[in-house]
């Protein structure tokens, strides 16, 4: 049971689009991201996703909308629901997800990452 500065954790990477995991819970990781650029859509089938951003400003594209998430908010992606995250400038991201889920979901690409780091 030890405290985590998120400043100090996001000291500890540079690179966009690989997921750190920082901790877990309820058979949830903790994750803390980098994100530059915009991703690649996808959906998780079986898997809810919940992006806070830290610090910057996120573009969540929908098939049907896009949502802004500034800094201090989040949004929630439900399974099965397409969505392209986008970030104009790097953002800062905490997830929580279940452990099983892969950041790409149903696409595979250079980005897909399978075994995250913990710091």
């Amino acid at each position: 049971m030890e405290k985590i500065n998120l400043k100090e954790k996001f000291s500890k990477f540079s690179d966009h689009w690989n997921p750190r995991i920082i901790g877990e819970l309820n058979g949830q990781h903790v994750k803390l991201a980098k994100f530059q650029g915009d991703f690649v859509w996808h959906s998780h089938e079986h898997e809810d996703e919940l992006f806070f951003v830290i610090k910057g400003r996120l573009l969540m594209r929908f098939r049907d909308k896009d949502v802004w998430i500034e800094e201090g908010e989040m949004i929630i992606v439900p399974a099965k629901v397409e969505h392209q995250p986008v970030a104009q400038e790097e953002v800062h991201v905490m997830l929580f997800e279940p452990k099983s889920t892969l950041n790409t979901g149903n696409v595979v690409e250079k980005r897909t990452r399978t075994n995250l780091e913990q710091i």
